[in-house]
């Protein structure tokens, strides 16, 4: 008598019949599908032995269910993605969700190289220089009135010279009397330091700092020998061709203060009234 070959799930004899191996036990056709054939994503119907099963991300499908949301051209073999869990070919993909080339209106596809600036996007080959109509690529650009120009047509047509060193001014001048400056060639005359963002004056239409103006130009005090200044408003007391800041203008021998009031002087001191009687 011969052996018997039965289905592995429903026991019938599977002599003469279509059957599957799964982990070297038989199973009929339709235990198999019972058991173990998933269900197509689109329809929800079993994907049976005789159908293609497709699978993504541990979803399945059927090969004729298997196609672009949108136009339902099948993706079959052909290149897809998913939005919201939606089937979607590379064409209507791009339509729905990638961006539009600034200069020529068109879409830029997934996997294309573009470049940005300040929320647009072009092609590589549109994002080009208005003057010189060259690709700019990775090169370095100014955006001005809505246009892109590289450095080198930028400078020709828009930058300003700098009356130090001649050069175009692209980012950062400073004006002192109407003339256009970079910043690092604004400097003071003395010491050679940068002045733009610090308080400076001139002298004979030359720069200083207030340190150097001060140290070259400024009076002394008759009393503390530093620099009068004179400068931002600050007070001073000038008698016989001394000068006292207004601070150290004070009777020599009591210290009171003299500023508006009437003083005696003693060969080089100054005196309260109080104090001058008492000489």
């Amino acid at each position: 008598m011969a052996e018997r070959y039965d289905c592995m799930e429903c026991k019938e004899s599977l002599y003469g019949k279509k059957y599957i191996l799964r982990e070297e036990c038989p199973y009929c056709i339709n235990c198999f599908e019972s058991n173990f054939s998933n269900n197509c994503e689109e329809c929800k119907k079993t994907i049976g032995c005789s159908s293609k099963d497709l699978s993504y991300k541990e979803r399945h499908w059927h090969a004729e269910c298997f196609h672009c949301i949108k136009c339902t051209r099948s993706l079959v073999d052909k290149p897809f993605t998913t939005t919201d869990d939606l089937l979607l070919c590379t064409d209507c993909y791009s339509n729905e969700y990638s961006a539009k080339c600034h200069e020529c209106k068109k879409t830029i596809m997934p996997g294309s190289r573009k470049m940005e600036h300040k929320g647009n996007s072009w092609h590589e080959i549109c994002f080009t220089c208005q003057r010189c109509q060259q690709p700019i690529g990775t090169k370095s650009f100014i955006h001005k009135d809505n246009c892109n120009y590289c450095m080198s047509c930028y400078e020709k047509q828009f930058a300003q010279q700098c009356v130090h060193c001649k050069k175009p001014i692209t980012t950062g001048g400073v004006t002192y009397r109407d003339q256009p400056w970079h910043k690092d060639c604004f400097l003071c005359t003395g010491c050679k330091q940068q002045l733009s963002g610090q308080r400076f004056t001139s002298r004979d239409d030359f720069a200083y700092c207030l340190n150097c103006f001060c140290n070259l130009y400024a009076k002394k005090c008759a009393y503390c020998t530093t620099p009068i200044s004179g400068l931002g408003g600050s007070k001073y007391i000038s008698f016989e061709e001394r000068q006292w800041h207004n601070d150290c203008f004070n009777c020599k021998k009591c210290s009171v203060s003299l500023v508006g009031r009437g003083f005696l002087t003693a060969r080089d001191d100054i005196l309260c009234p109080d104090c001058g009687r008492e000489v």
